[in-house]
């Protein structure tokens, strides 16, 4: 058989995504704070933008006639785009072009301060200490061993080896150690940081020290009533020592921590006007994009092709970021618009009118794609009148009514909890007693083990132990 060489045709579809479509796609799924990382680096990278801080005359109206031109046109590109006529049509001598406006300000809650770390704060006290300078090197070796909660993980023992000391020499550094504050640092283990605090603090019950010492597993399930009957006390007296337990700190480094609280800032306001609602994008902190004239006349003068050539790149590049960044804005408040059409009971009465939502609801009321809907929706935070919630938290799955009706899993939720702070001291709703409240009062068709699991995601206790906790 012979072996020939033969060229053929086959036509095939496939999926090709540009450069500009994946940057569009990145665009959508970065949150407000992320988007302005983004902008900074490229302000840094293409020398075409220029970020505009003072007033200056506006042309974003002639821009998006231009950009409305483009989407208009049979190629949706800005390959073809003539950048003589562009610069001679918009370009002054004075300004640039500018494409966003926001706002110049910072917010106080986002100006970091630098903290003391626990280690800082504990050997400025040792620099303050009468330490010889043997105990002051072990004291620093102990301090630089504690780990992010205070504790001290080694053993004397090996401390001991590195300094070639006796075990005792070296716990009586660590006793001058555990005075410093805050109290109950040093520690060894649970025990002894809690009753570091009851002596330095100089709280004198010797029932909370014998407490602490024998009955940590009944401390930990608040069981105060074997505690009293085991100590042949009464049970007011326990209750009185586990309190003033409870309010001991059991992490002393934990105010020293590196996690510093994140404050939430919404990327989209959501306000009450009347009998509507007014949907408003957060661009506080985005930095107001132009291109310089400098470059759009460099691109006029005579300059060498390879010149303009650099320079219509990182046109095209910086247009393509710009038009990038106006779709997602609107492609944003479309997807908010049609989440407060949906769930209009929810910016009215609250959580727990919350409805049945999924992705595709939303991207069949304003046709897009599943996954465009995803995306939009990830890392974004939304301002309503009850409250700031993520984009996320409007899509939830259904639970039926006995009525018909569907109601959110989050809805059912919020009715779980209104349960749980309504029942009374020595009546707390078993999960069971939950299911028949929510069937015979809101007319819900739920199993026992899905109330479970839905308090225990609320972090709410069981029956047992939110008594047991009542009782203290």
């Amino acid at each position: 058989m012979a072996i020939d060489l033969k060229q053929s045709l086959k036509l095939a579809q496939q999926l090709v995504m540009t450069p500009q479509l994946q940057q569009a796609i990145k665009l959508l799924q970065l949150s407000r704070l992320e988007l302005a990382e983004l902008i900074n680096q490229e302000l840094t990278e293409n020398p075409v933008l220029e970020e505009e801080r003072g007033e200056e005359i506006s042309l974003e109206e002639e821009f998006s006639k231009v950009e409305s031109e483009a989407e208009n046109s049979d190629e949706q590109s800005y390959d073809e785009l003539n950048w003589e006529e562009f610069m001679d049509r918009f370009v002054t001598s004075d300004h640039g072009m500018r494409f966003s406006e926001s706002e110049e300000g910072s917010e106080l809650e986002t100006r970091v301060a630098k903290s003391v770390s626990l280690c800082e704060h504990l050997l400025w006290q040792l620099r303050l200490s009468d330490f010889t300078k043997d105990e002051e090197r072990i004291a620093e070796y102990i301090i630089g061993n504690l780990d992010e909660d205070g504790y001290l993980k080694i053993p004397l023992e090996h401390i001991a080896q590195e300094f070639g000391r006796s075990e005792s020499e070296v716990e009586q550094v660590l006793k001058k150690v555990q005075n410093f504050d805050p109290a109950g640092i040093a520690a060894r283990n649970l025990q002894e940081c809690l009753l570091l605090q009851l002596r330095q603090w100089q709280i004198d019950n010797p029932l909370a020290e014998r407490i602490i010492k024998n009955y940590c597993s009944e401390l930990e399930r608040k069981d105060c009533r074997a505690i009293a009957r085991k100590e042949k006390v009464r049970l007011e007296e326990v209750r009185k020592a586990v309190k003033q337990i409870c309010e001991l700190e059991p992490k002393p480094g934990r105010p020293f921590g590196e996690e510093r609280v994140q404050y939430i800032t919404p990327d989209i306001y959501v306000y009450r006007t009347g009998d509507d609602y007014t949907i408003i994008l957060n661009e506080d902190g985005l930095p107001r994009l132009r291109i310089g004239s400098y470059y759009l006349n460099l691109l006029r003068s005579d300059t060498s092709n390879v010149t303009k050539e650099y320079i219509k790149e990182k046109l095209q590049s910086a247009m393509w970021l710009i038009r990038s960044i106006h779709q997602r804005q609107r492609t944003i408040y479309k997807v908010m618009e049609s989440i407060i059409k949906f769930q209009r009971k929810f910016f009215d009465k609250g959580s727990a009118y919350l409805k049945p939502l999924v992705l595709r609801d939303v991207a069949q009321d304003i046709n897009m794609h599943e996954s465009t809907i995803s995306r939009v929706t990830t890392n974004k935070w939304v301002y309503t009148p009850h409250g700031i919630f993520a984009m996320k938290f409007f899509f939830n799955s259904k639970i039926n009514q006995l009525g018909g009706d569907a109601l959110g899993s989050a809805s059912v939720k919020e009715r779980i909890r209104q349960i749980i702070n309504q029942e009374s001291f020595e009546n707390c709703y078993s999960d069971q007693e939950i299911v028949k409240i929510l069937r015979a009062e809101y007319g819900i068709e739920i199993a026992r083990r899905t109330v479970t699991k839905y308090r225990e995601g609320m972090g709410i206790l069981s029956s047992s132990k939110r008594k047991k906790s009542q009782a203290r």
